[in-house]
């Protein structure tokens, strides 16, 4: 292990200072705030420079100074409480838990709830984030995924521009409300999840690459540079965001961690950085007994992520399938742009609901080349499966939800398409009503030539993507505004009714005998093309479900392959008491192993095995 740097309290008003600045010759501790004072850092090898000081507190400020010229916040900034060009700010670790018994949650258990937590609550903060927690637990979910919390420049910003990989947003409110955030949602039973980013930084207010070579020439990123985590001097480079990591799960306690875009991480080691991570991360949950994950993005459709590390694979423990989310977004809107061309019939969102992926080795017209490998052996908790997500949404020219593009009736069927499925599913907020409000890709950067250089990227990216359309300007004020839910919409008319599905739904999940528990049979789905529907089985140990899902326009009747003997309704997404028009599927139903089911358009029903 590699000494940790950063501030550190040491008791009697003393505070040590390491940072490691191998580009420097020398390197001094600026003090300023509460009061001024300069005080040279010890160097040893490696280019590690320490100092010990008097008279440090919390809430003391500081730079480093580079070879007496410059002044630099922390790379290991703990806060920044003035913006990613102020000074750093020692801060108290220690924290009084209510729950310090926590041990976290099974992964086959999660249910993701996607949250931006600056347009969360009109007033942006992780306080503001908790007050609505209960909520959250009322609805079903289990796990708030917040996106990224890393200090990023201005206070409007998804949070993939951070810059500061150990320090908490200053306007969400530092380290101090996330540690009160996480506490709540455990006090409530709820897991947390945080959006963690090891590919790139972000373009505004870095300091990393005056310190030393974080950076590494031969990886590029969409996004810029990427982490020198394989060239010379990337031990410390590794350490640097492992010790990040871990530092999320020890000190704050979270329960698990998204990594972003994996699979722009460059690293050609021996033992990969995931390897690493994943090893040092899980450790440490088995060392105070807690279950800690790590949950990877990556559109690779690589299943070596999430195999066995005996088994040749980086042991993490989830991944994202966009395959899942491009089947379905295809099926319910009709568009073929982009990333969607390669998708539109049943039987993909059939294949994803028997492995996982679509995609295990075929050729895509999109990526104009063979995408995946078979993933068909892998548990059904090794992915996170979603209708919408921050990326899905935000990367739309209008930033449209599906409260917008679909009706009410496919809104909720494809609520039954995500929460039905043996995955572990995924909200993004505002979904479980139908928001309408647009979740739009905004940013705050103060240099005009890197905003210039941000609209047209967005331009060129959509446009590759197939949108034309005029973009709203990620700089304005309005789009973040724009981009608020509407909480008010949760308790009215067709926007209830929606939530109370999402909550029945979530129900079933978790006390269905046939959908609580993974059974050892694999999932049968079954595409019937002409009628546009999909049959999809589900037997555990306890018992057998089957859901039929409609995505046709019309009333039709469709003759599913329900195997032999006698079921009952459990719910019919057409059915009154969901808002529909009126189910006409029986309430009990007998198979030969085929059955005739009358069905409404965009609908979904789910039968249960009756009691012999």
């Amino acid at each position: 292990m590699t000494e940790t740097v950063g501030a550190r309290l040491l008791g009697s008003g003393r505070g040590l200072f390491s940072v490691w600045a191998p580009f420097a010759r020398s390197v001094e501790l600026r003090l300023v705030q509460p009061f001024e004072k300069l005080i040279p850092m010890a160097p040893s090898e490696g280019g590690l420079f320490r100092a010990t000081a008097d008279n440090v507190a919390p809430g003391t400020r500081y730079f480093y100074r580079l070879d007496g010229k410059i002044d630099r916040p922390d790379p290991a900034s703990r806060h920044q409480p003035e913006g990613v060009r102020g000074p750093s700010e020692v801060v108290d670790e220690a924290f009084a838990w209510t729950d310090p018994y926590w041990c976290g949650l099974p992964l086959q258990d999660l249910v993701f709830y996607e949250l931006h937590v600056g347009t969360f609550t009109p007033e942006g903060t992780l306080d503001a984030a908790a007050g609505r927690l209960e909520r959250l637990r009322e609805l079903g979910v289990t796990a708030v995924e917040l996106m990224p919390v890393a200090q990023f420049p201005g206070k409007r910003n998804w949070g993939y521009d951070g810059v500061f990989a150990w320090a908490v947003q200053d306007s969400y409110g530092g380290p101090a409300a996330l540690k009160r955030f996480v506490d709540r949602c455990h006090h409530l039973g709820l897991a947390v999840v945080l959006d963690v980013v090891h590919n790139h930084l972000g373009p505004e207010g870095c300091v990393l690459g005056d310190f030393g070579p974080y950076f590494h020439a031969r990886a590029r990123t969409p996004w810029g540079p990427g982490l020198n985590f394989d060239g010379p001097d990337s031990d410390r480079v590794r350490a640097f965001f492992m010790d990040s990591a871990l530092r999320w799960v020890s000190e704050f306690r979270v329960d698990a961690l998204r990594l972003d875009a994996v699979n722009e991480i460059a690293d050609l080691s021996p033992v990969h950085f995931l390897d690493e991570l994943g090893a040092a991360v899980h450790g440490f949950g088995r060392s105070v007994n807690r279950l800690v994950y790590l949950v990877a993005e990556d559109n690779r459709n690589d299943p070596r992520l999430v195999r066995p590390r005996e088994l040749g694979g980086r042991d993490l423990d989830s991944q994202w399938s966009d395959d899942f989310h491009h089947a379905l977004h295809a099926l319910l809107t009709g568009e073929r742009n982009g990333r969607f061309q390669d998708f539109g019939a049943v039987e993909p969102l059939a294949k994803a609901w028997r492995e996982g992926f679509c995609f295990t080795g075929q050729y895509s017209r999109y990526r104009r080349r063979r995408q995946g490998a078979p993933a068909d052996l892998l548990p059904a908790r090794r992915f996170v499966v979603c209708a919408q997500n921050h990326d899905q949404v935000g990367n739309r020219a209008d930033g449209a939800r599906f409260g917008e593009l679909l009706s009410f009736e496919a809104q909720k069927l494809a609520a039954g398409a995500v929460l039905l499925s043996p995955f572990l599913p995924l909200l993004f907020m505002g979904e479980e009503h139908g928001e309408t409000a647009p979740f739009h890709f905004f940013a705050e950067h103060s240099d005009p030539a890197l905003m210039a250089a941000v609209r047209d990227g967005r331009r060129s990216f959509l446009a590759a993507q197939g949108w034309e359309a005029a973009l709203p300007d990620p700089f304005a004020a309005e789009t973040f505004e724009r981009s608020r839910p509407d909480w008010g919409l949760a308790g009215s008319g067709r926007h209830r009714e929606l939530l109370a599905l999402y909550q029945e739904l979530l129900r079933l999940r978790r006390q269905h005998p046939a959908l609580r528990k993974p059974g050892a049979e694999p999932v049968r789905a079954v595409a019937l093309e002409e009628q546009r529907t999909l049959f999809a089985l589900r037997r555990s140990d306890e018992g057998a479900a089957f859901a039929v899902f409609h995505f046709g326009d019309m009333r039709a009747t469709v003759p599913v392959p329900a195997p032999p003997g006698n079921w009952r309704r459990v719910l019919d997404s057409a059915d009154a008491r969901w808002g529909g028009g009126g189910a006409r599927t029986p309430e009990d139903l007998g198979s030969a192993g085929q059955a005739p089911l009358e069905l409404a358009p965009k609908s979904f029903v789910l039968y249960e095995a009756s009691p012999a």
